[in-house]
Order: structure tokens, then sequence, then C-alpha cells
């Protein structure tokens, strides 16, 4: 089998001094939330938790602007509540809130990232618009006394959208890609669908963070080099843990001769040390985050996270016949697959084309 394969310590090695510094305290932090997790998982008073929860909120509260602090430092870490005015920062904050909850059901769970990818959308594309409009003209289903018609302004964001190619690396991005390549439709006055490029990455997580391994199958991988080669890339993963398998992909294309003009991971969370990890490592790559988590765990799983993102979008395949792309699309069903069938046509012809 074609492979690549990058480690854990080899993604750590693109980190300064100053970055493990960071990390150090944001774990020190994160340990002593955790103390308060402890006692409020055991309160035995209502004074008792209300006093640990004020604590809680307290230490949450220092995490934040520490986060914010590392954000401010490094433009290429874009966080939505950091980027946006305060007014916007409840809807983030509400999305997030439900996407974590172990109550949130499957179907809820795909409506909250549809919603966080239009928000997500908007910080990652929104800086390009500038004053110059393309008019939409929409045909009404009101007939009387005449066929009516209504005139909207759209920003022009042409220019920006129309060298995006959608790279999809793992199960759980492929609806999130799917979300954002409407969007970039639904935005373009031409009506542009982005190609897609679809990588086959897995890590190993029989593996600690430390020793984790990333394994990129070029035998099941759809892509064409020259499709890549000086393209603003686009990847659309709800969670960025370590950066580990973005970073594997982009190390690969440019071993490989490519250049992109530009890479935007855009995630619904991303953990501190991946967004780190990214941007030290792909000179021209930026992080576009609704929420950042502060550590990761031994297991390199996000905290506080919001569990397997792939396995609440998708369904948990069985283990010894994990499904392909278009096994998926197939379980999506008729509402999602004629939502985004300019999307579904696309992919099927990249994967059916080789």
């Amino acid at each position: 089998m074609s492979r690549v394969v990058l480690k854990a310590q080899d993604l750590d090695g693109y980190l300064g001094e100053g970055d493990k510094a960071s990390l150090e305290r944001m774990d020190a932090l994160y340990r002593e939330a955790m103390l308060s997790f402890s006692i409020l998982s055991s309160a035995h008073s209502e004074e008792e938790k209300r006093r640990e929860e004020a604590r809680l909120v307290e230490r949450y509260n220092e995490m934040g602007a520490f986060m914010q602090e590392i954000c401010r430092n490094e433009p290429r870490l874009q966080v939505y509540s950091f980027v946006t005015p305060p007014e916007n920062h409840g809807e983030a904050s509400r999305l997030i809130a439900k996407l974590r909850d172990v109550n949130t059901d499957h179907q809820e769970f795909v409506y909250y990232i549809q919603r966080a990818y239009e928000l997500l959308f908007n910080i990652a594309f929104g800086g390009a618009r500038g004053a110059n409009k393309n008019h939409r003209i929409v045909k009404t289903p009101v007939t009387v006394p005449v066929q009516n018609y209504a005139v909207h302004k759209i920003p022009n964001l042409d220019e920006a959208l129309e060298n995006t190619v959608m790279c999809v690396m793992l199960r759980g991005a492929l609806l999130p890609s799917m979300i954002l390549s409407k969007e970039i439709q639904e935005y373009s006055s031409k009506d542009y669908v982005t190609p897609f490029a679809l990588f086959k990455i897995k890590r190993d997580d029989s593996k600690s963070e430390t020793t984790m391994e990333y394994i990129l199958d070029l035998d099941r991988s759809y892509f064409k080099l020259e499709e890549l080669d000086g393209k603003d890339l686009v990847f659309a993963d709800p969670m960025n843990a370590t950066g580990g398998s973005l970073v594997t992909v982009i190390t690969y294309l440019q071993d490989q001769g490519v250049r992109p003009k530009s890479v935007k991971f855009i995630n619904v969370i991303s953990a501190l040390k991946g967004a780190l990890r990214i941007v030290r490592a792909i000179d021209n790559a930026t992080v576009y985050t609704l929420w950042m988590d502060p550590v990761l765990n031994d297991r390199a799983y996000i905290m506080p996270g919001l569990g397997d993102a792939g396995d609440r979008i998708n369904g948990k395949d069985e283990e010894a016949s994990p499904r392909d792309m278009l096994q998926l699309i197939a379980d999506y069903g008729s509402n999602i697959t004629g939502l985004y069938r300019s999307q579904l046509k696309t992919i099927e012809q990249t994967v059916l084309r080789r």
C-alpha cells in the first residue's frame, strides 16, 4: 500500500519555546478546572455546588483570556469569539453548548453543525467583502397581477471564492465540506461549485498523544496534483485536535511540488495545541474556528471537547467494514442529498473518474 506517515514528535518540532511554555501554562490551568469537575460531581449541597461553579467560571474566564492573548499575537489564528463583535458571541456559545451536550441527538447535531459552518463562512471569507456588490434577480412564486421578481444585493466575493478547492480528509469532514461548498456556491455570482479532493487519512488511536502517527493512504485517496497547485485549499474539519492530519496532507503535497496559494482550515472546535502546530508548520495556513478549547488528553482528544464528531454526524461504522465516501452519501438520505446535489455530483465524479 502506498502511504505517508507523520509522527507526533515531528509535529512538536514545529513548536517554538514560547509555544511550549504557553501550552504548559494552559495544561496547569485546566488541571485546576478538573479539580472543580471532581468537586461538582460529588457535591453534597447546593451551596457547595454554587461555590464550585463560581470557581469554575473564574478558571474558564482565565483560560479564555489567555487563549485570546495568544491569538492576538498570531493573526493566522482566527477564533470567532475573538474577532467578531461581542453581540455575536452569544450565538456561537449557544451552538457550541448544544454540540457538546451529551443529550443532543444525531439530527440536532447535524442541524447545529450546519448553523456553525454558516457562521464560520463569514469569518473565513467575510474579510474579502468590499463595497462592490453583485445583484441577484430572483423569480418568486407570486404571479398576481404579474410574475414577480426580487432584486438582492450580494457581497461580491467572486475573487475570493473561485480559486478554491474543497479538501476532505476524514469521513467526519464530508458533510461539513459539503455545507461550506454550498455556502461558496450561494455567494458566487457564477454559481461556482468547488472541485473536491478526497484524502484517506487516519490517526492510530492505539497510540498516545505523544506517540501518535498519522497515515495518509494514497491508494484510497482521490485527487489530482495539478488541480491543487496554486489554488486556495479549504479544509472543513469539525474538530482540530492535534493538527496532524492537515500537516501530513500539506507536507505531502508540497513534497510533490504543489504550492497552494493559501490553506484555510475551518473548524467548529480547535484545540490550542493543534492550531499552533498548523500555523507554525504551514507558512500560508490560517485556522478559522468557532471555538477554541484549551488542552488535549493523553489520547489526543480535545478537552472539554464534544466527543467523536464523525460518529455524531454520520453514526458509527462497523469496525470490520467502514463505509467509503459514496456509502456515506447514500446514508445521508434524500433531505441532505437534495440540498447538496451539486456538491454530491462533483464528489461522485471525483471518485469515479479515477
